[in-house]
């Protein structure tokens, strides 16, 4: 007498057992155990072969009312015992993949070709209603597990019936037997993404700790971390970029298990940047400090660049996904609109050039060449600032990165595009990057026209209070960021003689340009122009005279700003700024000999002022 297994749509497996005589063959049973085995009417139990596919709903075998003729051949192994060979021609089994997705991209395509690969496809809730909608065959879950979703769809696949299939390594029979034993299937493909906790906990309007609790993903991180441990036997996918990957792999005869270890990587790393969110949200959330005694930063990559700091060194740029960082700006995030790709010394140029132009509130032009600010200029006529800035330093300039605080309009573009340098009148400047936080159609059209390789890029203004880090040999270094600003701080008077309106005013925009300056740092500056500047030596007074020979002449009652104290005045830096006729100095004081810098700024009539804030820059 025939048999006819019932199995799961999950399986989809029709398995027609031959017998030939029904005196000989009785019935298959599946017992409460969900063992499988075979018995004869005289009592004798046939050996348990190996269950390859899922008793969903706890079906039974039912016996089919008569044999069919081209099955008899298989009769004596029912009648003397099944083997493995025998097992492989009795059963048509199909393999399964499960698919729970958050983001439902490209589920179709996907659904689609999994089908036509005769694979059995495996759901949750919402993706299987997706999948159906789109005329896809599709088992639900808790057709698997024979166990309804609970507590608010916080359970839904979290059972043994899930998790056996996925994580039972093939080529272990003792695992193997454990799924035949409890009559579970195993699973082939996982497909998996997360709720979208990223996006609530920074969407705009903003999200409440419960609905942000509610949004942590458990049982997808759990199904993703099961799938990538037994990558050799399950392909684990992440990512709907990977679909046709993943269907090309199947089309294949070949196994590569380069491909899959690749999978399996990438799905442990999602996993990892998708706990990284929400251990930051959580820190945010009570009132612990702005350093967790562990962190983890979850990083993209974004390109890989040409080289790195120099040709014989390999470079990539990875994009920052920190939730702090969601809205901050800067140039990591930056548009470019034009220009050949950025390379590593680039991306360190503008985000100093941008930087600085984003720490000051009126029109303002920044240049910057490795690093370092050479002309800074701030002016209601942003043309006027811009050929200020030029003029601090036009050789420096040449090459260098402009960028500003303002929109690039049609007059701006074409100064930019026609302006000369102030050396000899006639070459026109060239630079590697312009920045700006907007530009309008025709300036942009006419900036691309400047040169086709010159990079154009829009940067939203950086924001205050982010955490600055900085790799050392071996670990990591974490501070506040440098954010003050001259009206957050005291410019305390020293000396007898205070400082005239304009000379203050030349000293916050000096004390302002100078910590973006690498230190050693010296700046000079008169009526919100920078005249001059030294950086990155390693004495003061060198710094010092370095500034004093690009301000030439113009440095007579301009004003100074140091980035730290003067460790001696007398026939040092102080006496020295004195005799060159500066008018005002700034700098934080604390030096054992500050009483020196005083008496040394009266006897010449400079003014001194103290900020109490030091701006070293390594």
């Amino acid at each position: 007498m025939p048999l006819l297994l019932s199995l799961p749509p999950a399986a989809a497996v029709s398995t027609v057992f031959a017998a030939s005589s029904v005196t000989k063959v009785g019935h298959l049973h599946c017992s409460q155990s969900r063992r499988l085995y075979c018995r004869r009417p005289d009592g004798v139990s046939l050996p348990r072969f190996r269950s390859l596919f899922s008793f969903a709903g706890r079906r039974i075998i039912r016996p089919m009312a008569t044999a069919d003729p081209d099955t008899q051949t298989q009769t004596s192994s029912l009648s003397t015992g099944i083997n493995s060979d025998s097992l492989s021609l009795a059963l048509n089994t199909r393999k399964q993949a499960l698919l729970s997705l958050s983001d439902k991209k490209d589920l179709d395509f996907l659904g689609r070709g999994l089908q036509e690969l005769g694979y059995a496809i495996i759901s949750t809730g919402g993706t299987a209603k997706a999948l159906e909608q789109a005329g896809i065959t599709v088992t639900k879950v808790e057709e698997i597990t024979s166990f309804p979703e609970m507590l608010d769809g916080r359970v839904k696949t979290l059972h043994p019936n899930i998790h056996g299939g996925i994580l039972a390594r093939r080529n272990h029979d003792h695992h193997m037997e454990a799924l035949n034993e409890h009559g579970i299937g195993t699973f082939d493909i996982v497909v998996v993404n997360l709720y979208p906790f990223y996006s609530k906990v920074t969407s705009a309007s903003g999200v409440t700790f419960e609905d942000g609790i509610e949004n942590i993903d458990i049982g997808g991180p759990t199904l993703i971390r099961a799938a990538a441990k037994n990558h050799m036997d399950v392909l684990v996918v992440v990512d709907p970029k990977d679909y046709p990957s993943l269907l090309e792999f199947l089309q294949g005869k070949e196994d590569n298990q380069q491909f899959r270890r690749q999978l399996a990587w990438k799905a442990f790393q999602y996993v990892a940047s998708y706990d990284s969110a929400v251990s930051e949200w959580l820190w945010k959330q009570s009132p612990q400090g702005k350093f967790p005694p562990s962190l983890t930063v979850p990083l993209t990559m974004k390109c890989t660049l040409r080289y790195g700091e120099n040709p014989h060194q390999k470079a990539v740029f990875y994009d920052d996904k920190s939730l702090s960082l969601v809205n901050a700006g800067g140039i990591g995030i930056a548009i470019q609109h034009h220009g050949k790709e950025m390379s590593y010394n680039n991306y360190l140029d503008a985000d100093a050039a941008w930087n600085c132009v984003s720490d000051f509130q009126r029109p303002t032009c920044v240049i910057v060449k490795h690093t370092n600010p050479c002309g800074v200029a701030s002016r209601e006529d942003i043309l006027e600032a811009y050929r200020l800035a030029v003029k601090a330093d036009p050789i420096s300039a040449f090459g260098g990165i402009v960028a500003f605080n303002t929109i690039i309009d049609e007059d701006l573009a074409k100064e930019i595009r026609e302006f000369r340098s102030p050396t000899d009148g006639q070459t026109r400047m060239f630079y590697e990057i312009v920045i700006a936080p907007n530009y309008t159609e025709k300036g942009l059209e006419i900036l691309r026209g400047k040169s086709k390789n010159l990079r154009i890029l829009e940067a939203k203004r950086t924001q205050k209070g982010m955490l600055s880090f900085r790799q050392v040999s071996g670990g990591w270094l974490a501070q506040d960021s440098d954010d003050l600003t001259p009206g957050e701080i005291e410019f305390k008077v020293m000396s007898d003689r205070p400082p005239q309106a304009n000379e203050l005013s030349d000293a916050q925009f000096a004390w302002l340009c100078v910590k973006h300056v690498k230190s050693n740092a010296i700046v000079i500056a008169k009526n919100s122009c920078m005249l001059g500047m030294g950086s990155g030596q390693p004495n003061r007074l060198e710094s010092l005279r370095i500034a004093f020979r690009k301000a030439g002449d113009e440095a007579k009652g301009a004003a100074l700003a140091s980035d730290a104290f003067f460790p001696f005045a007398w026939n040092d830096a102080v006496e020295e700024a004195c005799q060159n006729g500066i008018g005002a100095i700034a700098e934080p004081g604390g030096s054992i000999r500050d009483a020196d810098a005083v008496d040394c700024c009266n006897k010449y009539g400079v003014s001194l002022l103290f900020t109490n804030i030091r701006h070293f820059r390594h």
